[in-house]
């Protein structure tokens, strides 16, 4: 599976003191479960470059080739996870909220065309925040397997808009 980190909007300083510091965003992405084909049995995580300029609104277009089998669309469970941290000069990386991409967001595409998602990133403590992360996924090379949908493979994400245009076909945003 292909993943690009298109971009993020409206995010929330973590601060507004006199001691409050830039936003350097970057995004972490993790497929759960991992791939068992993998040989050490732990999630492999993929991480964006920070972006120094965007600020509020940052922009990467980075892209992640993620090794899935099967078996992540079998189970009902299975989800991408993004992690958003800004990078600070002094205490290290802070995280500045979190979405998840349910298995059942991203089904099965023809190969060669894109699914662009948009999520509502939620703070650590689950509540939401005016922060919205955009992505672009692929599936690239992968043999395709039924899945049977199930309304409750995520109780956090629901659709709010489905465009059946070849480009444009799904965005979500977390609650």
């Amino acid at each position: 599976m292909e993943i690009t980190v298109i971009s993020a909007q409206g995010l929330k300083k973590t601060s507004s003191g006199p001691f409050s510091h830039r936003l350097r965003p970057f995004i972490t992405i993790t497929a759960y479960p991992p791939n068992p084909h993998n040989s050490n049995e732990k999630c492999q995580m993929y991480r964006t470059r920070v972006d120094d300029q965007g600020g509020v609104n940052p922009t990467w277009g980075d892209k992640f080739h993620v090794p899935i089998d099967t078996a992540f669309f079998q189970n009902r469970y299975s989800c991408i996870y993004v992690h958003l941290y800004t990078k600070r000069l002094i205490t290290g990386q802070v995280q500045l909220g979190w979405c998840q991409v349910p298995v059942t967001d991203i089904g099965f595409l023809p190969e060669g065309s894109v699914k662009y998602l948009s999520y509502r990133i939620l703070a650590r403590d689950g509540t939401r925040t005016p922060g919205v992360v955009n992505l672009a996924i692929r599936l690239t090379s992968f043999q395709q397997v039924a899945v049977l949908p199930d309304s409750r493979a995520s109780a956090e994400c629901k659709t709010v808009i489905g465009i059946p245009v070849t480009m444009f076909s799904h965005t979500s945003i977390c609650q």
